[in-house]
C-alpha cells in the first residue's frame, strides 16, 4: 500500500476509537481538517506530553475546523484509561492491526537498550476539509510540536 503523499488525497479507513466510535476519515471530507498523530505507546512520557499539548490547544484547533486523533497500537481499554486520565478532549484510535499505521507508513524498525523491534515512529498528518495531505512530520520530537502543527492549521 503506498503511503499518502504531500497534496493528494489519504486513502479511506475505518477504525476503533474511544468514546465507543469508530472513526472513517471520510466522514470529516468537507467539513473538517484532521490532525491523526501516530505515538508509541499510552502512559509512556513523552505519549503523555504530547497528548497533553495537544489536549492544551485543543480548542484553538477546533477554532480552526479541526479535529485531532491520536492513533497507537495500544487496545481500547488502555486508551480509555489513558484519555480519562489527562482529559485529552479528543478521540485515541486503537490500531492493534496495524491498519492505519501501514497506511500511513509509521511502522519502523527502532532500538532501545540495544533491543531492536518493529515499533511505531511518532509521526503527525495534517488532512485538509478536501481530504488531501498537506503536511507531515515523521520522527517527531515532542516539545512545541502541537504549537507546530496548529500553525500549519492556520496556515491552510
Amino acid at each position: 500500500m503506498a503511503k499518502p503523499e504531500l497534496d493528494q488525497i489519504v486513502q479511506d479507513f475505518e477504525a476503533p476509537a474511544t468514546g465507543d466510535q469508530t472513526i472513517r476519515l471520510s466522514d470529516f471530507r468537507d467539513s473538517h481538517n484532521v490532525v491523526i498523530y501516530f505515538y508509541p505507546k499510552d502512559n509512556t512520557p513523552g505519549c503523555t506530553s504530547e497528548g497533553q499539548d495537544f489536549r492544551d490547544l485543543h480548542d484553538q484547533f477546533q477554532a480552526h475546523d479541526t479535529v485531532i486523533f491520536g492513533v497507537s497500537r495500544d487496545g481500547l481499554k488502555a486508551h480509555e484509561n489513558f484519555r480519562a486520565k489527562y482529559e485529552f478532549p479528543f478521540q485515541l484510535i486503537s490500531d492493534k492491526d496495524e491498519s492505519v499505521c501501514g497506511l500511513f507508513d509509521v511502522i519502523k524498525l527502532k532500538k532501545l537498550y540495544g533491543k531492536e523491534y518493529m515499533g511505531i515512529d511518532r509521526s503527525t498528518f495534517l488532512i485538509d476539509k478536501e481530504g488531501r495531505l498537506r503536511k507531515e512530520w515523521r520522527g517527531v520530537k515532542v516539545k512545541g510540536h502541537a504549537q507546530e502543527v496548529l500553525e500549519a492549521v492556520k496556515a491552510l
